[in-house]
């Protein structure tokens, strides 16, 4: 009896028939989080260039003009959500302010304009970075927020929120009038 089963021990530590396959069951599991988890911080990535893009064109757009008008806004920011598709626009934040500073390079909001939040209050003082903004001068500050929840939830279980801040100056005129 012991000499049959010393043999079939033997014949286990010989067959090799089955390896691949329990090799595949301890490894697959492995690469398939691996594979959702890169797809999932590629949405991520894409969203967060988007909104870099929509911040940028919608900030672009409004330093090429040297008038806007409430049509106009409401053009630029239906735009910016296009920019921002195949992504849902729902979270979607933009705001366009013009910022002139004086003399004493202190710098306010001229006029702002928001879809889906909140506009700056006319002569709220804002400090933009360093260097964007001479005494005298004014700039388009284009902000944009979005906040990016993945439908897969394996490594961003929590919604993300990208923001992205762009200062243009205006090209035709040294101000970007705004009018109803």
């Amino acid at each position: 009896m012991m000499r049959k089963l010393a043999q079939l021990i033997r014949g286990f530590r010989g067959d090799a028939r089955g390896v691949s396959a329990v090799e595949f069951a301890l490894i697959a599991p492995v690469l398939i989080v691996f594979y959702f988890g890169i797809a999932e911080l590629t949405q991520a990535m894409m969203a967060d260039r988007r909104v870099g893009h929509v911040a940028s064109s919608i900030g672009d757009l409004v330093a090429q003009d040297d008038t806007i008008t409430d049509a106009e806004m409401t053009d630029i920011f239906k735009i910016g959500g296009i920019v921002m598709s195949p992504f849902s626009t729902t979270s979607l934040k933009m705001r366009v302010s013009e910022i002139t500073s004086n003399a004493a390079n202190v710098s306010k909001v001229t006029w702002s304009d928001a879809s889906n939040n909140t506009a700056l209050v006319v002569g709220t003082t804002v400090t933009p970075p360093a260097g964007i903004i001479a005494a005298s001068q004014s700039v388009i500050m284009a902000e944009v927020s979005y906040t990016y929840d993945s439908p897969v939830d394996y490594v961003m279980p929590a919604p993300v929120t990208f923001t992205k801040v762009y200062y243009l100056r205006p090209r035709r005129t040294d101000s970007v009038t705004r009018t109803p």
